[in-house]
């Protein structure tokens, strides 16, 4: 053991705090049963905070968190979450949401509900990964909320933020807060994103509106997931008889908690004013034909490959029912050369067939 160690164990102020967490450890035990999650989340927070604090006396030295690891270890061998690493997560975390913590304490004075707090109420593992991966403290405490919210799991969390589902969620241009109920437009407009992202799909340069639709209900799981939480599927290519002529919409969902239908139309050119006509069309006959008297009014999303904001405005001025227009993103684009030139999954199965006789 350095000088240094010594000097710490030794101290009685180091004693006398380590001897206060394991006090706190042991309590948050007893109270497992309850709320493993919560009270072990407290217990870090207070940890995490504790470090920082002795960490700015010059006297506690860099080595307090190997020393605190090894101490924790060695009073609780059956408990799980002291390593070196993982106090150093701690202190992190509290760190990235003191400011923001102290700040609700002060605004709400919620010293003594501390259980109150979004991310006392998340996964450690999902906390981690939002300080790891949210650029500023709003992305960090908006990916939070939708985890509780939504009850994503830790894949989920990490795609949603890969995908950069804080600055695409709202941002579709709609003409949700005149045409929807209070109660209902911001709701439905924090349904919409825009960009979509499609990067789940490989398509090649030259593909149609019908190839992208098809593509998209390929990967349907993918589809919904991006789509957002409340989007049911109900069908492709949904065909509506509207006096003597046969119309066919591109996709019908409908949102379980708007409790409406939901037209998709998908344009794989630039958004043009002409395409909310047909839109708008489709959802008459889905309000007239399909809804019944306890769904809400139908939605339109129009998803086209680029839109000008001022146009697609324009283009909702006069426009009734409620409508979005917003784009959508290809990740993996390929070109037709480029893709017939990669092996089918057959010669591929066939390769791996020869390989496993030799």
């Amino acid at each position: 053991m350095t000088d240094e160690k010594m000097e710490l164990t030794a101290m009685h102020d180091y004693q006398k705090w380590i001897a206060n967490i394991k006090k706190k450890i042991r309590k948050s035990q007893i109270k497992a049963s309850v709320q493993v999650n919560q009270e072990m989340l407290l217990l870090y927070w207070d940890l995490g905070k504790g470090i920082v604090e002795k960490q700015k006396l010059a006297k506690w030295g860099d080595k307090l968190i190997s020393q605190l690891s090894k101490d924790l270890n060695k009073a609780f061998p059956d408990v799980q979450g002291f390593s070196r690493r993982n106090l150093e997560l701690m202190r992190k975390w509290y760190l990235y949401y003191a400011e923001y913590v102290e700040q609700e304490i002060i605004a709400k004075q919620v010293v003594s509900q501390m259980k109150e707090f979004i991310i006392f109420n998340i996964p450690w593992g999902h906390n981690v990964r939002i300080v790891a991966k949210s650029a500023t403290l709003e992305e960090a405490v908006f990916y939070a909320n939708e985890t509780l919210e939504y009850g994503w799991s830790r894949a989920v969390l990490v795609h949603q933020i890969e995908s950069g589902l804080f600055a695409r969620k709202g941002r579709a241009t709609t003409n949700f807060k005149r045409t929807l109920p209070e109660e209902t437009s911001d709701l439905a407009a924090q349904s919409l994103k825009n960009p979509y992202n499609f990067d789940f799909l490989s398509m090649t340069e030259n593909y149609n509106e019908r190839e992208l639709e098809n593509a998209l209900i390929s990967q349907i799981t993918q589809f919904l997931l991006e789509l957002g939480t409340g989007f049911a599927y109900v069908g492709k290519q949904y065909e509506l008889h509207v006096g003597n002529s046969d119309f066919v919409l591109d996709l019908l969902f409908y949102h379980i908690k708007l409790k409406c239908y939901v037209v998709v139309e998908l344009k794989t050119t630039k958004f043009e004013p002409s395409y909310t006509g047909q839109l708008k069309f489709y959802m008459t006959a889905i309000n007239k034909q399909i809804k019944d008297e306890n769904d809400n009014p139908t939605i339109g999303i129009l998803i086209c490959k680029h839109k000008d904001e001022v146009v697609a405005e324009y283009a909702l001025e006069d426009i009734t029912q409620p409508m979005g227009i917003t784009e959508y993103r290809l990740g993996k684009a390929l070109t037709d050369a480029v893709k017939s030139s990669l092996p089918s999954i057959a010669s591929i199965e066939s390769e791996i067939k020869k390989i496993e006789e030799t």
